[in-house]
Order: structure tokens, then sequence, then C-alpha cells
């Protein structure tokens, strides 16, 4: 099939190498002054801004069967006038919901989801009243566009929210989250097809530093049944509500077993890219497989995977010697807490896995060294 891929980042060369390898073929829409270097050679790269959406658009994409994301932050528009022609996927809906903070709590909650207490603010007055009410601290997040810590506040006293109250009207629509005394950050990757079979990856447990996802530990230690029935639950709701088609990917947070949802990414997900190395059907095949109608493949990893990314540096080629090592560079140039590509590992057992992510952590980002 030919497949069309919404962005031209990290993410669409990792989908599209893995679609090689079933036989598919790629086109590459980029937004004005994107970056392609991720995927040049892997097919051809249009410019959103050289068509009208719609019929032209399409002539242009080489006439895809389907057309999907590497990201949630595009013209959901044009994604309507591609629907005319072509199956996309996952829906324009999904990604309009999902690429707005507001919008994507309001319809957790509407499902019965847990989330943080949130308030959506616009102005100086609705930012302090949303404060004063989910009290300190508070974090506040832009609606749209903020990520990997970026557009992101933690606000601790008075003083700090006197100061972003000034920049208010500079600022795009907020959202103010209640703090949350989680033990861990989990993330749930799950794929499901346009017939409907679902296929589900064990929670992963997440580590950040700086707002920037830094490992991933494959399965989580400790997970109850109860627990991993919620993840399901939450997981189906979401699916079903859509009639969703492609990888969903949920981060969690866990308290004390209980689960509450912090973000929504209708696309492949770095906290899924231990499996590109674990002897089990990768997120990006799976997503493949889901957005062609092809059943899932398994995703149950041959023993413990990890993941640790590659944030402003390279790997010293010593610390991939090892045979647990895999390392996947993005041919992006090196810039501070900038995403270059990340190292997966295996073992067979938890506490080596840990050591070995440990080590590699501490080689690659030394005390008090900046991202």
């Amino acid at each position: 099939m030919r497949i069309a891929i919404v962005g031209s980042g990290q993410l669409a060369r990792m989908l599209a190498l893995a679609g090689w390898e079933m036989g598919h073929h790629f086109t590459f829409l980029a937004d004005p002054g994107e970056g392609t270097r991720c995927v040049e050679g892997l097919g051809p790269i249009v410019y959103s801004d050289q068509y009208q959406p719609g019929e032209a658009l399409f002539d242009a994409l080489g006439h895809p069967d389907v057309v999907t994301v590497e990201k949630e932050h595009v013209d959901v528009a044009l994604l309507e006038s591609l629907s005319t022609y072509c199956r996309v996927a996952p829906s324009a809906d999904a990604i309009r919901m999902c690429q707005h903070r507001g919008r994507e709590k309001t319809l957790l909650q509407s499902l019965d989801i847990a989330t943080a207490p949130f308030h959506v603010v616009t102005d100086a007055a609705s930012l302090s009243e949303a404060v004063n009410t989910v009290g300190y601290p508070a974090f506040v997040k832009s609606c749209e566009q903020g990520y990997d810590g970026q557009n992101q506040w933690l606000l601790q006293n008075t003083d700090e929210l006197a100061v972003l109250a000034l920049k208010m009207p500079t600022l795009p629509p907020l959202v103010v989250e209640g703090a949350i005394r989680f033990d861990r950050e989990l993330s749930l990757i799950v794929a499901r097809s346009v017939s409907g079979d679902t296929a589900m990856y064990p929670l992963a447990e997440n580590r950040h530093r700086e707002g920037i996802l830094l490992t991933s530990e494959v399965p989580a230690a400790n997970i109850s049944q109860q627990t991993q029935q919620q993840a399901t639950d939450i997981a189906n709701r979401l699916l079903d509500h859509w009639s969703y088609v492609g990888v969903l990917s949920i981060e969690l947070f866990d308290e004390a077993g209980v689960l509450r949802v912090n973000e929504l990414a209708p696309r492949v997900h770095n906290s899924g890219h231990w499996s590109q190395d674990a002897g089990v059907t990768s997120q990006f095949s799976n997503h493949l497989r889901a957005i062609t109608d092809t059943h899932p493949g398994n995703t149950a990893p041959a023993g413990y995977a990890g993941m640790i990314n590659l944030l402003g540096r390279g790997a010293d080629p010593a610390l991939l010697q090892a045979s647990d090592t895999a390392l996947h560079w993005y041919d992006k140039s090196i810039r501070g807490r900038r995403k270059v590509g990340h190292v997966n590992l295996q073992s067979p057992e938890r506490e080596q896995l840990q050591q070995r992510l440990s080590a590699l952590e501490a080689a690659l980002y030394p005390a008090g060294a900046p991202l």
C-alpha cells in the first residue's frame, strides 16, 4: 500500500523503516519550514502550502490508500479534506481532541476516566481563580503545543502566580492542573485495526528529567491484576468512543494502584520504542498493521526491555559494544534537550536491566551535566 504520513520527524522515519519491510511505500507531508532530514530518501516529500487541501493534495501525495500522522499538532481541516479520497487513521476527530489539553481532559471526564483536577483559563483573573481552587503546587500548561517541558510552568506560591498572570495577555489558553501525589508514571500502548482487532503492550514505567522522557522499563514492576484491568478499561473506553484505528498511547499516573490519565497521544509514542528490539511486533509495525486492516502482531516481550533517550548528545561507540544494546539514530543535528536517538536494551532479569539502564544513564548524563 501507499501510505502518506503527516510529519517528517523521527516517528515518521521509524514508521517508514518498519513499513518498508512490510512492502509499503511512503509519502511525507511537511509543513513549511519543517525539517525533513529524518525522512530524506524514504519517499517523496510534499509541502502542505504548495497544494490546496483535498483533491490537489491527494494527487500530490500519490493517491495514498491511507493517511496517518506522526504528531497530533496537525491541520485537522486538511485531514478532513483528505478523508473524502482515502482512509485517515486515526480519525480527524481523535486528533482534534488530543491536540488540545482542555478538549482532551473534558472528553476523558465525560467518559468517566479520572484525570488530575483541572481548569481551562484564558486571562489573569481565571488563572488566579483556578490556582486558588486547585491550590499549590499548581501545574500550568498551554492547551496546545506544550511538550517536553515547553510552555509549562510549576507554580509554588503567589509570587510565581503573579509573574505568570502578567504574561497572560500574550499567552494562549492554558490548563491549570492540581498536583497529584503519584508514585510513578506509566504508559500504555494499544493498537486497534479497521476491523476492530485490538492488541495491548505491557504497561511501561517511565522516568522523566526536566519534563522530557529519559527511560522506559517494560513490563512495569508490581502491576496488580486490578491495576492492569483499570488500564485495559481506560483504553477500551477510548477505542470504542472513537472507533479508533491505529496506535493510541496513554500516559498514566499510578497512585498506589489507582490510575489517572495524564495525556493521550493519537500516534506511536516515545515510551513504546523498546518494542523495536524486544522480540515482539514493534509499535510501528502494529500501527501500520492497524491502519491497513491487518491483524495486530504479538506484543509480549521475550524478556525485560528498556529504552534510554539520547537528549542533545550522541552515544559513545564504546557504550554500544555490549550484546544487549541497540542504537536507533534519527539523523538529526544535535542540540541541547533535543531527541536525536535512543538506545534499546534487553535482559532476562529485571534487576540486570535496571542496572544497565542506570549505568548507561550515568555514562550519558554525568551528575550536573545539562540535557
